[in-house]
């Protein structure tokens, strides 16, 4: 049986979710992201919309360049959590046609339709059928690859957004890849085609056809790569289970040494952490910093815990310790960011004793929550955090 996998990409997601509640933003260049503070932002664009995209805009371009390529445009901050209540809708829409799912992010996924597309007249009608529900349910377009690969499905979707159809058929997926540039193959990057294009090597039916000697210095990656672009591309469909990681980050206005503001940040940050895990119901055992430097320069440290945990003040904690640990040198801070990963549900014991400590921090943790709730997240901060994250 012939595979028939199906890419699917929500077309400008954030951004039409804004334009889509707020009709006044229909038409207008929409850009999500950082406060672009008049061209001084120090963030970047999580995403924008098509009008935005005119004027050069991208994702993670910095906010102050798309400011100065679009000042006329509307900025807003991202609302993760209506942004992921779409995500689910979108999410279930794909289980009614198949249970073959592959989640690649909040707005991207692999459907694996071999098994029931002739329940819905085909591989092509059900493809038409998925975007009809993700709008019926939305109020969404996205655009949709089908092939009998991932990579291919994955190009396919790309070809004609927004709101696009493309199929590819196996007997024509060489010729559908061949003329394509070679930037165009998943897994690629810049430096390997950087490499490929100085040996004259600028199209994937050019890579296809290529000889072992002029792939030469690309180690095991120049037979995988000659392998997607004749088409071979054997990667299934596979269920992730559940989510992978929670994390935030700040940007500051301006690079900061000053050590007040990167305590009151971290500890912030890992309260934002704490709550997301609560409402989703995880606890996680591995929490990573993440730092950058002034000049971008990149830095993480992470350490496992013992047990799972989704408390604030574990989480700031260890924090604060991995900072501590951490030498900057003379650098300021640009950006700091708390993520928890090694998920799992809350709910799961791990221990055949639960502490009293640990029942002191879900009673404390219940309390602000229902604060929360009640009066809005502003109503209260924990000591020695930061209000504006």
């Amino acid at each position: 049986m012939e595979r028939r996998i199906v890419h699917v990409d929500m077309d400008a997601f954030f951004a039409a979710i804004e334009q889509r509640d707020d009709p006044s933003l229909k038409g207008k260049p929409v850009i999500i992201g950082a406060d672009p503070l008049g061209g001084r932002g120090r963030g970047v664009v999580s995403t924008c919309s098509y009008e935005a995209r005119k004027f050069g805009v991208r994702s993670a371009m910095p906010i102050s360049e798309a400011w100065r390529r679009c000042p006329k445009g509307v900025y807003l901050a991202p609302d993760f959590r209506k942004y992921e209540e779409a995500s689910g809708l979108i999410r279930s829409a794909f289980y009614e046609f198949t249970p073959d799912l592959e989640q690649v992010s909040i707005d991207e996924a692999f459907l694996d339709i071999t098994r029931s597309a002739h329940l819905f007249g085909g591989p092509l009608e059900t493809c038409r059928r998925i975007k009809a529900r993700v709008k019926e349910l939305t109020g969404l377009t996205c655009s949709v690859g089908l092939a009998p690969t991932k990579m291919a499905a994955k190009i396919a979707s790309d070809l004609k957004k927004p709101d696009g159809l493309v199929e590819v058929r196996p007997e024509g997926l060489r010729a559908f890849l061949a003329p394509l540039d070679i930037s165009r193959l998943w897994g690629l990057g810049p430096k390997t085609a950087e490499v490929l294009r100085a040996r004259g090597i600028n199209t994937v039916g050019e890579l296809a056809a290529a000889e072992a000697d002029e792939l030469r210095g690309l180690g095991v990656h120049g037979p995988e790569l000659k392998n997607l672009a004749m088409g071979e591309d054997p990667r299934e469909v596979r269920e992730e289970e559940g989510a992978r990681s929670v994390g935030n980050e700040i940007t500051f206005s301006a690079d900061t040494g000053d050590a007040r503001e990167i305590k009151e940040s971290l500890v912030a940050l890992a309260d934002k952490v704490s709550s997301r895990l609560r409402e989703g119901g995880f606890k996680g055992r591995t929490v990573t910093l993440k730092v950058r430097l002034e000049g971008f320069e990149t830095h993480t440290r992470a350490r496992t815990l013992a047990f799972a945990t989704n408390y604030a003040d574990v989480l700031a904690k260890e924090a604060l310790a991995l900072y501590a640990a951490f030498d900057r040198g003379r650098k300021k801070v640009r950006l700091l960011g708390v993520k928890v990963s090694g998920l799992m549900p809350a709910g799961e014991r791990e221990s055949l004793f639960e502490e009293a400590e640990d029942g002191r921090r879900e009673k404390a943790h219940k309390a602000i929550e229902a604060i929360r709730e009640k009066f809005g997240r502003g109503a209260i901060y924990r000591a020695g955090g930061k209000k504006d994250i």
